[in-house]
C-alpha cells in the first residue's frame, strides 16, 4: 500500500508534519514497503506496514525535531 501522493498519507502524518517532512515520510515508507516485503527481512513479528511506518518515522526524525511548541522543525546542521 505505498502512497502515491501526500494527500494519501495517514492523518497523523499529514496533520503534524510540514510538507517537506511529509515528502520524506512518503519516500521512506514506499522504499521500506518494497525492501521489507519478505517477513524474514523484518524484526520480530512486525507486519510489512508496521515496519514501513517505523522506517518512515525514523527518516523524518533524522532531519526534523519536534519542538517544545509541539511542531516539527528542520534540524540545524
Amino acid at each position: 500500500m505505498p502512497y502515491d501522493k501526500r494527500s494519501d498519507l495517514p492523518d497523523n502524518v499529514r496533520n503534524v508534519l510540514p510538507p517537506h517532512a511529509q515528502d520524506i515520510y512518503q519516500e521512506a515508507f514506499n522504499s521500506a514497503w518494497d525492501e521489507y516485503k519478505d517477513p524474514e527481512e523484518r524484526r520480530g513479528n512486525a507486519s510489512r506496514e508496521e515496519t514501513a511506518h517505523r522506517v518512515a518515522w525514523a527518516a523524518v526524525k533524522s532531519k526534523y525535531d519536534k519542538g517544545q511548541d509541539g511542531n516539527w522543525h528542520p534540524k540545524q546542521e
